[in-house]
């Protein structure tokens, strides 16, 4: 019998009034494994609502006082991680061994994001440091919290990027209405029942499913929401760049992200990095390598060993630990196909790859890749990658900035000097020297510039993000 599980408003988990429900599809075992509530505005309504309201009590509790609850949720969490990790395998089909680490980095996450919250501190400044000013002014800074925050997380890490918007939501003193998307649904109501086990009060945290074309765009232009953190597609995010009520956003979209490997890098280490920065989860992540600008001096020997690390990746369901697993859904294998497909048309030479069974989709190594082929430009967020010959940094320099993305990007070179200068000249927010592109740890700012996001993550970030400044200014008379 299928599961069906429901949303969680004001303490308590429900059924939706709509008597709908979203069936969610396993992209391995290609079953259905559960339905989530689809519910309707009505209660969208109510739960942002009771949010407001019980924002204010939370915010008067201490900081130290919320941090209680999150360290009870972080021992509920080790609890249920085994159980969470099994949904994560099912139902985004991420290796259970991976799931099973996404929930103690997101522990970790939980923890330091509270220590970091507990160690931040106001100021306070005097009037005569101004010119003209007077020691009668004193004011006093601190930060508060902007009220209700939209938290809406991407399928791929729906434990870890979901935990990583709502901790320091809670911690500052914020409400939250936490809206996982579609596939990844079932993992965050785990990650919400452990959330309630530690006795979060009552209308701090709802969690609302359903369908995008029913309370997708209602709750990005709710006047009840103050601010959006929003990770997921481009498209996406620039939609509710253009709808949103002019309210506070942070967003964390797609990427391209470039390895520029120079004529004196250490090829063996360079293509082991690529090879695990390019494929692991089948590349669904935004900060996987999408494309290698090689040195054509050394592309030859760096295609050899990039095939060599390819073809022992191993491949096949999650249940075993594969590195290349099926994708998430028929669709997302349809369009990496069409760009493999596009970029074979055009003269690129296959190194390896270019077989698929259903939505699984084998790893490909592709040389010879040129500007006029899609795959070049374009984030395919699965398994394919594109070696792009060049020659002269500046010319691997030039290609990664036409990119419309800038999150990270690579350099491999044993000139530190070389890597400095070329780092001043990419247009990403996060550059890697000598490292695959990756996202963690998860205390570093995390940034996108032109399509690849707005504003930065990272908890620090994400603290200073979902508070602002209050000026308290105290006068004395003399």
């Amino acid at each position: 019998m299928t599961n069906i599980y429901q949303f969680y408003i004001n303490g308590e988990w429900r059924d939706s009034s709509s008597n709908e429900t979203v069936s969610i599809t396993s992209p391995y075992l290609r079953k259905e494994i559960g339905k989530v509530q689809a519910i309707s505005r009505d209660e969208v309504n109510e739960a942002i609502q009771a949010a407001k309201v019980s924002q204010k009590s939370w915010e008067r509790l201490t900081v130290r006082e919320r941090g209680e609850y999150l360290y009870k949720w972080t021992d509920e969490l080790l609890a249920m991680k085994e159980e969470i990790a099994q949904i994560i395998m099912e139902e985004v089909g991420k290796g259970y061994n991976d799931a099973v680490k996404e929930v103690v980095r997101t522990v970790d996450l939980i923890r330091y994001t509270i220590e970091d919250a507990v160690h931040t501190h106001g100021e306070s400044m005097t009037g005569e440091n101004f010119v003209g000013g007077s020691k009668s002014k004193i004011a006093i800074v601190n930060r508060v919290p902007l009220g209700v925050v939209l938290a809406i997380s991407p399928f791929n890490y729906p434990v870890n990027l979901a935990a990583a918007k709502i901790a320091p939501a809670l911690i500052t003193g914020n409400a939250v209405i936490f809206k996982p998307a579609t596939q990844g649904a079932i993992s965050g109501v785990k990650m919400i029942e452990a959330l309630h086990k530690a006795g979060l009060p009552k209308g701090v945290l709802h969690l609302v499913t359903g369908r995008g074309s029913v309370i997708g765009d209602y709750l990005v232009q709710h006047s009840g929401i103050d601010m959006i953190s929003f990770t997921g597609g481009t498209g996406t995010g620039m939609h509710i760049a253009e709808i949103s009520n002019l309210i506070p956003l942070v967003m964390e979209l797609g990427g391209k992200d470039p390895a520029l490997v120079r004529e004196d890098a250490d090829l063996v280490f360079t293509a082991e990095q690529i090879v695990a920065g390019a494929y692991s989860y089948s590349a669904q992540r935004c900060t996987a390598i999408k494309r290698v600008l090689v040195n054509e001096k050394v592309a030859d020997q760096l295609v050899s060993l990039l095939k060599t690390g390819v073809e022992s990746l191993s491949v096949g369901s999650p249940e075993d630990n594969n590195t290349i697993v099926p994708l998430i859904d028929d669709r997302s294998a349809d369009y990496v196909q069409e760009l493999i497909d596009d970029a074979l048309e055009k003269g690129a030479t296959l190194v390896v790859g270019n077989k698929r069974e259903s939505n699984l989709i084998y790893p490909t190594l592709l040389d010879h890749v040129t500007p006029d082929m899609r795959i070049a430009w374009e984030e395919p967020f699965g398994p394919v990658l594109p070696i792009i010959r060049v020659t002269s940094d500046e010319e691997a320099v030039t290609l990664s900035n036409e990119s419309e993305f800038g999150l990270q990007a690579s350099i491999f070179t044993k000139d530190i000097d070389k890597a400095f200068a070329l780092t001043a000249q990419i247009e990403a927010g996060s550059v890697q020297i000598n490292s695959r592109t990756e996202r963690g740890p998860d205390h570093f700012p995390f940034i996108g510039i032109k399509h690849s996001g707005m504003g930065a993550q990272g908890i620090r970030k994400s603290l200073e993000s979902m508070t602002r400044e209050k000026v308290t200014v105290l006068n004395i008379n003399n």
